[in-house]
């Protein structure tokens, strides 16, 4: 079960949900991209994956913990892999979460803390490029990474940054969330790094959550961007930020947004695929050509009745 504190309120009655307006430079950004092919695609879906509650309802009845993954890859098309931000899985663990999902699922492993916590980031570790090498067998169902960096971690920290991504392949998706106060405020030093994300094809984190609205930054910097969207257990509130979500997606895909990540967490994950399910229907109701997957709850079997009950 994966929760996430971050920014968690006990009461979000009184919270301004709006979503601040764009940066000026997005609309330069998106029209500066090589035009994409197709429609583009918004992948949405909870975080992690087992999670016996959702037996009966997502997952078949019956279903056995070894089953979870296979039976969240039918509903969703991607995940926001938080198991990988503990340890470095070992090649059989990842052959395994491969053959587990079908062709169009993405997976979207959380860098290890041991790398995104460290001090340099982990390149004096020589743990970058092993985790990396444990990912490669996910193939084409590696869709885009990410790390988050710790809270002490500011703007004035880029070139540190900046060597981390020295050490990673070409072509090598990755996002970064970032939660330092000064990386959202007007200064040099934060445009600098935005600056280096843009320059270096790394996709930008969008946190939406209650007691942190700055993260809720909107800024792009690639082709595509993570959005985390961390619900209150279906308070009003998260059907008008769905709506405000929508309308800016159908904004970003119509000056030329590549790809979208849209991750669900509700309050102990329970209500993560609701969510997701909600966020497909609005999304696809202002996205119709947009590529994404719908996820549906389990049909029970009927019950037969007695014919003499009453």
């Amino acid at each position: 079960m994966c929760l996430m504190d971050f920014g968690k309120l006990p009461n979000v009655d009184r919270v301004d949900f709006r979503l601040p307006p764009d940066p000026d430079m997005n609309r330069e950004l998106l029209a500066s991209l090589t035009p994409r092919r197709g429609p583009g695609r918004i992948l949405i879906g909870p975080t992690g994956y087992n999670m016996k509650a959702w037996v009966g309802k997502w997952y078949p009845n019956g279903a056995k913990d070894k089953q979870f993954l296979e039976y969240y890859g039918a509903q969703f098309d991607t995940i926001e892999f938080n198991v990988t931000h503990y340890r470095i899985p070992d090649y059989a663990t990842v052959a395994r979460w491969y053959e587990s999902v079908p062709d169009d699922f993405r997976f979207s492993p959380k860098f290890p803390q041991t790398i995104s916590h460290a001090n340099d980031l982990g390149v004096s570790s020589g743990q970058i490029p092993v985790f990396i090498e444990s990912l490669m067998d996910l193939k084409e169902k590696l869709g885009c990474s990410f790390i988050q960096l710790p809270p002490r971690f500011s703007p004035r920290d880029t070139p540190v940054f900046d060597r981390f991504l020295d050490h990673l392949p070409e072509g090598f998706q990755l996002a970064v969330e970032v939660r330092h106060p000064d990386f959202f405020k007007e200064n040099a030093a934060a445009e600098v790094f935005f600056d280096l994300l843009q320059a270096r094809n790394i996709a930008t984190v969008i946190t939406d959550v209650a007691g942190r609205r700055d993260v809720a930054h909107m800024r792009l910097s690639n082709q595509r961007v993570l959005i985390r969207f961390v619900g209150n257990d279906f308070h009003a509130s998260d059907y008008t930020r769905i709506d405000d979500w929508a309308e800016r997606l159908e904004r970003w895909f119509g000056e030329g947004l590549h790809e979208a990540y849209f991750f669900c967490h509700e309050p102990d994950n329970l209500l993560g695929p609701e969510l997701s399910e909600l966020c497909y229907q609005k999304f696809k109701a202002v996205l119709p050509e947009v590529q994404m997957r719908s996820p549906k709850k389990i049909e029970q079997p009927a019950v037969q009745g007695n014919l003499f009950d009453f």
